[in-house]
């Protein structure tokens, strides 16, 4: 619940501390006094967005701080999760500085807004006038059903299926785009394959191909010049093996007289063997070397073509190419991949959808089994606030299409009167009729969601007199289980309460103040008796004031 609350530079508050009980309390003040302001700065720290216009002095930070106990919450482990200090109580404070920043702060450790929102949200349920016309929004209407007739973990199980399922149909949307446009690039990648594959693309064979080709560029100077040789190792007259045979026989005529002859001879004998050796392979090369015209056109055909694809695509190597191939190739396999994971993909959206059919038919029949318990704690609700001919259904329609809530349609029908048709609230309901019908509400969900502390701004709109202290039984019976914390405006409602507030403004400094008073007995009654008068408060005033504080 909450403790307490102080509040410093904000608004029309210079300085204030606010201690809170448990049970029913009541925060009454006049028009403009500040009992909106002092719901403003509570709203701060359960994680509102800051408007820095409300500094009151623009030269120094606003500080607002609240203590709450953590009571039978458990919320350990969110405090484990989020690297918070733990203990009994929990202090929640923000700052807003002149400069125009804010921090936020969970028992002194810094801490982003998300955070104080979550954690705002299990302590405290604020209740504002404007929340009342929510009471005719679908969406509100089926969160209320759900949260008196559905439990948590069906909604959660659901909400967890239904967002694998539309994480696959995004998928298949994603996979059907691409596979469109891979149909319309099929083609092209099919044709610069197959114009790359049949070149029959071999880096050593490209390699091959240009001597070759450089060879038979030259094919006339290579006979010549073979022939040439050939002739001059072993046909001419004057051959060098004819020659090197006279140069032997000279030698050896007088290897008897000069011994390094000898060994001359021997060298001569070793180059001879060589020569021999070299003039045949000459010849060789020189009988067996046919250059055929059309090899080298063919040849200079398919080096073209290689030529030509390298201007095309931009490269250098038949390596490059070789890997643009291997491209085309892969694109043209995931054009045919891509369809296996759509169909893959469809299958699972089936199973997904079979499996969202049935946990929103179990959504849908928790929700039809706890509508007439619903209503009927409704309509109980509305009888004690004065209301007991009204008439409350709730219908339930089946949707085609699921949404994060399942596929239902949920309607409040109401009407006050006795013997009329119940009708869509927006249309049927008063504005005091409006405020008791969400009174009756709120009281039936908080009892659900034993949230500790509620507070309630002015839930007493619209009603008055004897229904106005029918309001406050409720309220003071939702305190039983509840910190039950309520801005009003009406004596019936402020005398049930088991504490009583004032919000009043005062001047100092030339400046306007907002402070509070926890009222004693006698502040309460002269507060109730000033609330029953016009202008003057009288004795008859102050008596009907005790007596409703003592009823």
């Amino acid at each position: 619940m909450l403790k307490s609350l102080s509040i410093v530079n904000y608004a029309l508050i210079e300085k204030l501390e606010i201690n809170f009980d448990s049970g029913f309390s009541v925060i009454t003040g006049e028009t403009g006094a500040g009992k909106s302001i002092i719901l403003g700065a509570l709203s701060l720290i359960l994680g509102s967005r800051a408007d820095l216009s409300l500094l009151k002095n623009k030269d120094r930070k606003c500080v607002i701080e609240g203590v709450f106990n953590n009571g039978s919450l458990n919320i350990e482990d969110f405090f484990k999760e989020s690297d918070l200090d733990f203990d009994s109580q929990t202090i929640i404070r923000r700052e807003l500085l002149p400069g125009g920043k804010s921090r936020a702060f969970i028992n002194d450790t810094p801490v982003n807004l998300k955070l104080i929102n979550y954690l705002g949200n299990i302590l405290v349920n604020i209740h504002s006038q404007h929340q009342t016309l929510k009471i005719a929004d679908a969406s509100f209407q089926l969160a209320v059903l759900d949260d008196f007739a559905v439990k948590p973990s069906l909604i959660l199980d659901y909400q967890k299926e239904y967002a694998t399922y539309l994480l696959l149909q995004s998928r298949l949307e994603e996979l059907v785009s691409i596979n469109e446009r891979s149909a319309r690039d099929e083609d092209y990648f099919k044709f610069q394959y197959d114009e790359l594959e049949k070149v029959n693309l071999d880096s050593d064979s490209f390699d091959e191909l240009e001597e070759r080709a450089k060879l038979l560029e030259h094919s006339e100077e290579i006979k010549i010049a073979l022939t040439e040789a050939e002739h001059l190792i072993t046909e001419s007259d004057e051959s060098l093996l004819l020659n090197h045979s006279r140069l032997i026989k000279t030698i050896n005529s007088i290897a008897e007289y000069l011994p390094k002859a000898g060994e001359l001879s021997e060298r001569l004998n070793s180059l001879l063997i060589e020569l021999e050796d070299i003039g045949g392979e000459v010849n060789n090369l020189n009988s067996n070397e046919e250059f055929e015209p059309l090899e080298l056109e063919n040849i200079n055909e398919r080096l073209n073509q290689v030529y030509s694809l390298y201007k095309k695509h931009h490269v250098s190597t038949v390596e490059d190419l070789i890997e643009l191939r291997n491209e085309f190739e892969e694109r043209l396999l995931n054009i045919h991949n891509v369809e296996n994971d759509i169909l893959a993909v469809k299958n699972e959206l089936s199973a997904s959808k079979d499996i969202l059919v049935n946990k929103a038919e179990k959504l849908h029949n928790q929700r039809v089994k706890g509508s007439d318990n619903f209503a009927s704690a409704v309509k109980n609700t509305l009888s004690q606030l004065g209301m007991k001919d009204a008439v409350f259904n709730v219908f339930i329609e089946k949707l085609t299409a699921f949404n994060k809530h399942g596929a239902d349609k949920v309607q409040f029908m109401f009407n006050a009167n006795l013997g009329s048709e119940p009708g869509e609230i927006s249309k049927i309901a008063s504005g005091g009729e409006l405020s008791r019908l969400m009174l009756a509400i709120k009281s039936l969900i908080n009892q659900q969601q034993m949230l500790p502390t509620v507070i309630f701004d002015e839930i007493d709109s619209g009603v008055s007199g004897d229904i106005a202290g029918k309001v406050g039984k409720i309220l003071k019976k939702m305190s039983e289980t509840h910190q039950v914390i309520s801005i009003s405006h009406l004596p019936q409602i402020a005398s049930k309460a088991d504490h009583h507030y004032k919000v009043f403004k005062t001047i100092s400094n030339n400046s306007t103040i907002t402070t509070i008073d926890n009222l004693d007995q006698k502040g309460r009654i002269d507060e109730l008796a000033a609330m029953l008068s016009s202008e003057k408060v009288t004795e008859t005033a102050i008596n009907v004031a005790k007596e409703m504080i003592e009823e």
